[in-house]
């Protein structure tokens, strides 16, 4: 039961960050002033090129989280998932200090309690 929890807020999370690289690499000037509503509209576009550098970020975070479920050792699995759980943790706290308060509980939380679900699989 908790090695399922665990994999399914696992998979939310690389799905959550899929879907930001999507929009900070491809839907900037759309999405991304619907999201981002804080940012003034003039900035979309010269921040187009920095926005698309954050998805890619984004995009690696969500690789990490999904190549942990194509790993055949349940332990190696788990570290991985620990290490980029950690790492999506580390950029909603920053990310909290620095752009937004609602970052922390968009993103960071979601990793912290995913990473306890993982940590208790162990």
């Amino acid at each position: 039961m908790i090695t399922t929890v665990a994999q399914i807020l696992t998979a939310l999370i690389a799905i959550e960050h899929l879907y930001i690289l999507w929009i900070e690499m491809f839907a900037w000037e759309t999405l991304g002033k619907k999201t981002f509503r804080s940012i003034p509209e003039d900035l979309f576009k010269p921040t187009k090129v920095l926005a698309a550098n954050q998805g890619l970020y984004n995009g690696f975070l969500a690789a990490g989280l999904i190549w942990s479920f194509f790993v055949s050792d349940l332990v190696w699995a788990s570290n991985i998932r620990c290490f980029f759980l950690g790492c999506v943790i580390v950029a909603g706290v920053y990310g909290t200090f620095t752009a937004s308060k609602k970052i922390f509980f968009m993103q960071a939380l979601p990793a912290i309690i995913a990473l306890a679900f993982v940590v208790l699989t162990y």
